[in-house]
């Protein structure tokens, strides 16, 4: 002890100061000494770094409140006014409080629109979750080559414009000129000659899935592509040393590893199925006879071509509760399988 003290004098321009210093590190209980002056406080990083992820984020919210917040506010506003023809051409503004959702909340028709499209929702959101799984899981299974062949055609049919395909799946079941009329007659349904597909609303509404499904698909294939690759092969040869098959395979290895793949997959999927307004639209106008139409088409017809931009407004409102509802289940779930892990 006695070495080491003269050894920090004899270091130190000032032997009084080395002789204090080598004391209070002697009482710490050992040489370690004083904490550097510049050292960072244990109490964290400082308020710079704590605000520097706000502040990065700070242009995208205030892009996003601007684009789409300013829109949100001013539906909500007309939703509580009688505009029509008149007081758009007049510059008029007459509140009538909640007379447009009285007047939706009690019309049959709205509701018989709201229970066509949550239909619509589950037959389209099943079928693309059941089609986007199957073919996730043949691309798991595919060799290099072909899997890269099903993954182009995937990307294709993805990123087909919207009213590009819709134009596409028109022209196919075209009554006159349609590819699938001219099959069907070949294959002995010679009652399909000439047939109209858009004039009865089960036919139209089957286009309109079959359109919606087609472009959906690829989505959910490449998710749960991705998902199975993350999947241990280990899983997969227990499961096949204990005599499992493919279906157990799949409930008891696949589903429990990507569960929280399909729960947020579903949930985008009935999203934007329930607010398909180009497919919709572009295909028949909600027609024939307005059997065909969803919310977000009824509130299109309703405020733009009617021009009741109030009851329109309305409409969309009660279409965006009716998500956000949606929305606050979802997170419930997610939340009670959080705490669950």
């Amino acid at each position: 002890m006695a070495v080491h003290s003269q050894r920090v004098q004899t270091q130190s321009p000032e032997p009084g100061k080395a002789a204090v210093a080598f004391e209070k590190g002697a009482a710490g209980g050992g040489s370690k000494g004083t904490a550097p002056k510049g050292s960072r406080s244990a109490g964290g990083p400082g308020l710079g770094a704590r605000l520097a992820p706000y502040l990065l984020l700070l242009p995208a919210t205030v892009a996003t409140l601007a684009l789409l917040g300013w829109p949100l506010i001013k539906t909500v506003l007309l939703s509580f006014q009688n505009l029509n023809r008149r007081q758009l051409v007049m510059h008029l503004t007459e509140w009538n409080g909640f007379d447009n959702y009285k007047e939706q909340l009690t019309d049959p028709e709205f509701w018989a629109v709201t229970g066509r499209s949550v239909a619509f929702t589950l037959v389209n959101v099943v079928l693309i979750m059941v089609g986007g799984t199957l073919v996730g899981l043949l691309l798991n299974q595919l060799g290099k080559k072909m899997r890269l062949v099903l993954q182009i055609a995937l990307l294709l049919a993805w990123a087909m414009p919207v009213v590009a395909a819709t134009t596409v799946y028109t022209w196919l079941f075209d009554s006159q000129w349609g590819v699938v009329n001219w099959i069907l007659e070949q294959l002995g349904w010679h009652s399909m000659h000439g047939y109209n597909w858009l004039s009865n609303e089960y036919t139209t509404f089957f286009i309109i899935i079959l359109l919606i499904v087609w472009m959906s698909i690829p989505f959910v294939a490449f998710n749960m592509y991705a998902g199975l690759t993350t999947i241990p092969k280990e899983l997969y040869e227990a499961a096949r040393m204990d005599g499992a098959g493919a279906v157990k395979i799949f409930t008891a290895v696949i589903f429990p590893n990507l569960k929280p793949f399909f729960l947020a997959t579903t949930f985008l999927e009935v999203i934007w199925v329930f607010k398909s307004f180009t497919q919709v639209y572009a295909v028949n106008a909600g027609g024939p006879e307005s059997l065909t139409r969803t919310l977000p088409v009824h509130a299109f017809l309703e405020g733009s071509s009617g021009q009741h931009y109030g009851i329109g407004a309305a409409i969309a409102v009660l279409t965006i509760l009716m998500l956000g509802g949606l929305m606050a289940f979802y997170f419930r779930i997610m939340i009670k399988q959080e705490d669950e892990l």
